[in-house]
């Protein structure tokens, strides 16, 4: 008998309370990965120990509180969730585990489980739909990095990004629709989360100019904010919009540099301004609820909506473990699954 394959679906992480010490330990991990902040050590380090692991810590312990649940981390909870739907509906296929790219359960402990009940066939699936050197890119290499700690090394399989497959696509759309309609929303904001503009520039032969994002080539196939696009574009399609009736923008800005624009916080405003008064949010670039949809969107900028002028903000869910998406994201699985 072949020993059995493992799926290990993967997601970025969570801290493992939503007390100080548990943030800084996690922001310290995030932070100090110089795929998310892309300076030289020295600098990387001066910055995150300096200036953000003092004073960031405590604010955003508040920030999880607000979304903790009696469970734990929505974003653990909701991943749990699908890992055993997963499983389930694989049967005797495959062993499925779920790990954080931060935190806990860490890529490492998970690959050592894996390859002390010796696994066969092993596909890692990044819980990311667009891809961003610091979200799947950095992924990929820490996998890769934990595996050559070992002589015997089985087959691995990198499940690409998934920003306009169907399986992705229709169950965030089945989701939205019901919920937009009943919110009777005048306007839908697609909301990705942001990244450095710099990061794009090194991940594009041609980025940031009027058109370049408005198809995907061989020159910008990696590019994130081309996927943002295309995945909006193929959520407009599903869910029958007109082209007036949405917008998308990019959110979580951090420091002082140029990030993808527009940024969601301004455009919020904006529509308030242009008389919108019931905005329904999708966040595409999340597969899992968690503190920058709940509390950002869902919280922070529904009370910046209402201030600016409007009626309503609506926070559409992920697709989480929604059964529509724990059958598509089996469907992915099972293509790279002897």
């Amino acid at each position: 008998m072949p020993p059995k394959q493992t799926v290990i679906l993967v997601n970025l992480g969570t801290p493992d309370a939503p007390d100080v010490p548990s943030v800084r330990r996690y922001l310290k991990e995030f932070l100090m990965d110089p795929r998310i902040i892309d300076l030289p050590f020295l600098f990387r380090w001066l910055l995150v120990h300096g200036i953000i692991l003092p004073l960031r810590p405590k604010k955003s312990a508040k920030a999880y509180n607000k979304v903790w649940t009696n469970e734990g981390s929505p974003l653990m909870v909701n991943g749990e969730k699908l890992r055993d739907g997963v499983k389930a509906k694989l049967g005797d296929r495959a062993e499925v585990f779920l790990a954080m790219r931060y935190g806990n359960p860490s890529i490492k402990s998970v690959i050592k489980k894996t390859l002390d009940t010796g696994s066969g066939n092993i596909v890692i699936v990044p819980l990311y739909p667009q891809y961003a050197a610091a979200t799947t890119g950095s992924t990929v290499e820490k996998v890769f990095a934990e595996l050559k700690q070992y002589w015997n090394v089985p087959p691995v399989q990198i499940v690409p990004d998934f920003y306009e497959d169907r399986r992705f696509i229709e169950p965030a759309a089945a989701i939205a629709k019901p919920l937009i309609d009943s919110f009777k929303a005048d306007h839908i904001l697609f909301s990705y989360h942001g990244l450095p503009e710099s990061h794009l520039r090194k991940t594009s032969e041609v980025c940031l100019g009027k058109t370049c994002c408005e198809t995907i080539n061989s020159k910008n196939r990696y590019c994130y904010r081309a996927q943002c696009v295309a995945t909006t574009k193929a959520l407009v399609k599903e869910l029958n919009l007109d082209d007036n009736g949405w917008s998308m923008a990019f959110q979580s800005r951090l420091g002082k540099a140029e990030w993808v624009k527009p940024y969601t916080t301004d455009l919020i405003e904006d529509l308030a301004a242009k008389g919108k008064k019931r905005l329904a949010v999708l966040c595409p670039a999340f597969v899992s609820d968690c503190l920058e949809t709940i509390e950002e969107i869902g919280m922070e900028a529904k009370d910046d909506f209402v201030a600016a002028g409007g009626e309503d903000l609506l926070l559409i869910p992920c697709v989480n473990a929604d059964e529509r998406w724990v059958r598509g994201t089996t469907e992915l699985v099972s293509d790279y699954l002897d």
